[in-house]
């Protein structure tokens, strides 16, 4: 079945957990055109659904699993997808993208968007084989951790499946728990786990990959992905990836004071060692590196600890930013230690960036005195405290305790519940705790955390180019903004068109189903390329001006998202407290804290780019009528999809 599917024509899976149901309809060809498919799509599908502020637990509100429009074909680094829905830790608009197979895998059982509706009244698991989609029970594997999860559903079901499930974090509404897949891809950010918990749902299963998809310009696509994968891998990034995978930059960016540490009170630790990749390499703890479906660079780490108090302790990774997370923002030096609680978050299914920042807040909260003697329960919450770190991701997936389920809501909500001056360490915007970018030397990140629709995170907008670490940024930044010169992340020069470019790729990015890293931290996808992979694929015309200019279209209706949701202007919200009111010392630069003044006028020079009002960040009528979103505008509604084909 589906031999030779073609993806000009996508298909949404339509499950009502309500009522038991599940439909098939197509995605209107018109959406494909001018969203591309994947997160695009996924926005549209909530924009026509979301009228108001929405509670995301509510039954009615969705949860989109969108497949890439290369998915499930031979582009390198393709296969990625996305979740998107309300997220219960902001109240806003949210996207997480996960790697693994499951994109692939659901792409080749003829599934492009699954659209979860409702809540059930007792748990259960979508089971997807082709043609035939079922809602089963899975009352015997509700309170399961996610290995567990996947391999009694791999036992049932045979192990060319693939699982995306949910651990206790999420049956437990942890407002920052990931939906899991193939054990340890983690869609992480914004809480999509809780609100699969909240509709009753523990896993999604997928057959194994039956059938193909094919090109409608088969001989184009054949070139143009030779060209991608060529380019990629003569990227000067291609041997770091492989050989040290994303924490390669930590040792150095501890040097440079760059690294942030003790809740963003520091720039580095002092026994870092044991933290960096080149490490964990030299000491035998790598155990193997695999990639994603379609991966040619391979970067993630196996991890495991043979020896001391956490020998046999294994996982995926770390990941930098649970490095930095975890590790280093918590005052921790142990690779033991780090990789028990990195191993804890993947099983619990929680996000390590939001679980680590809590527990920064937890430990800087009782050092201050601030934090009664009633919620430290036996833990010692100081500042490179192990027990803290191996302890408190159990307890707040479980919600165990006073100190689990205050931090199991995030620190916006902590910090309002103990009071106090406390919200000034809680390092979030919006209820998002910050991913670990030290904002405060990188302006360009700066940017574009304050205006990424889910908070301040760096997986909506990787503009690492503006560090000009490589020959490839420092020409990326050329081009972008005139001048090399222009790649220094200290500097608000040209941050607006840094930052509005990456937008616009990274959001073509997840609509195909592509790894960030090939257009935004390795550069073999150019839009040119990404454009010729998406016409020789659906047929649909593009060029690299089209092409991006569909991203920006994707942007733009995520801020309409959220004006609906209730998002509004407010200056305070554009960094942390701390980041915009406390200097990091050690920054190597001339003024190392977020200067509001110039915030603002990075702001506005976005908001022209864009063509949104200047003083409230709405899009203007006529940018709406030039982008073709005239329907989403003030009230702005429709089906949810157009033609019943089951």
């Amino acid at each position: 079945m589906n031999q030779g599917r073609q993806r000009y024509s996508q298909t949404i899976l339509e499950v009502n957990l309500d009522k038991g149901t599940v439909e098939r309809c197509s995605v209107p060809a018109e959406d494909v055109r001018k969203f591309l498919g994947g997160r695009g799509v996924a926005a549209a599908l909530l924009a026509r659904e979301v009228a108001g502020p929405t509670d995301p637990f509510e039954p009615a509100a969705p949860l989109i699993f969108s497949m890439g429009t290369l998915s499930g074909t031979h582009a390198p680094m393709s296969g990625r997808s996305n979740i998107t829905f309300v997220s219960p830790a902001t109240g806003l608009y949210c996207k997480a993208n996960v790697g693994g197979h499951f994109g692939i895998q659901c792409a080749l059982n003829g599934i492009d968007q699954i659209v979860l509706r409702g809540r059930s009244d007792k748990p259960v698991y979508l089971w997807i084989d082709g043609e035939h989609v079922q809602l089963r029970d899975a009352g015997a594997l509700w309170g399961c951790t996610v290995r567990t999860t996947t391999e009694t559903l791999e036992a049932t079901h045979g192990p060319g499946v693939n699982v995306a499930c949910i651990g206790p974090a999420g049956e437990n509404l942890v407002r920052f728990a990931a939906v899991m897949s193939s054990h340890y891809n983690a869609a992480a950010r914004g809480g999509g786990g809780a609100v699969m918990g909240g509709k009753g749902v523990k896993a999604i299963v997928v057959a194994e990959p039956r059938g193909s998809i094919a090109p409608v310009v088969a001989e184009g696509f054949h070139q143009a992905r030779l060209e991608v994968r060529d380019a990629l891998y003569a990227d000067t990034m291609a041997d770091s990836y492989y050989n040290y995978g994303t924490a390669a930059s930590v040792e150095m960016m501890n040097e440079l004071g760059t690294l942030p540490s003790y809740n963003f009170q520091k720039g580095g630790i002092e026994e870092i060692e044991e933290l960096t990749s080149q490490y964990w390499n030299k000491a035998g703890l790598l155990k193997g590196r695999i990639g994603c479906a379609s991966c040619i660079y391979s970067c993630h780490r196996f991890i495991r600890i043979d020896e001391g108090p956490y020998a046999g302790a294994f996982s995926a990774g770390p990941e930098y930013e649970t490095v930095t997370a975890l590790g280093t923002g918590t005052g921790i030096a142990s690779i033991g230690a780090l990789q028990r609680a990195n191993e804890l978050c993947n099983d619990l299914g929680m996000d390590t960036i939001s679980a680590g920042g809590v527990i920064q807040w937890a430990m800087e909260t009782f050092e201050r005195g601030a934090l009664p003697d009633e919620y430290s329960e036996g833990v010692d919450l100081s500042f490179g405290s192990e027990q803290a770190v191996t302890e408190l991701p159990q307890r707040i997936a479980l919600r165990e305790g006073k100190l689990g389920d205050l931090l199991a809501d995030g620190v916006r909500m902590a910090a309002d519940s103990i009071g106090g001056e406390s919200w000034k360490w809680a390092v979030h915007t919006r209820g998002m705790e910050q991913s670990r970018v030290e904002t405060r030397g990188a302006l360009g990140y700066a940017l574009a955390f304050a205006m990424n629709p889910r908070g301040p995170d760096h997986l909506h907008t990787e503009c690492l180019a503006e560090f000009g670490m490589t020959p490839e940024m420092r020409k990326l930044i050329k081009e972008i903004a005139g001048d090399e010169r222009y790649a220094r992340s200290d500097i608000p020069d040209k941050r607006a068109e840094i930052v509005r470019w990456h937008e616009d790729i990274y959001a073509v990015s997840d609509a195909l189903g592509l790894c960030a890293f090939v257009t935004t931290a390795a550069y073999g996808a150019t839009p040119g390329r990404c454009a010729r992979l998406f016409s020789s694929m659906t047929g649909i015309d593009m060029d690299a001006e089209t092409i991006m200019a569909a991203g920006r279209r994707i942007v733009t209706l995520e801020r309409l998202i959220n004006l609906r949701l209730g998002w509004r202007e407010d200056p305070s919200s554009y960094a942390p407290w701390r980041l915009m009111n406390e200097r990091q010392e050690s920054l190597p630069i001339e003024n190392p804290i977020l200067d509001l003044k110039r915030m603002q006028r990075m702001v506005r020079e976005y908001y022209a780019l864009h063509g949104w009002a200047q003083d409230t960040g709405v899009p203007l009528p006529e940018t709406l009528k030039r982008l073709e979103l005239a329907e989403f505008g003030e009230n702005g509604g429709g089906a949810q999809c157009s033609t019943d084909i089951t």
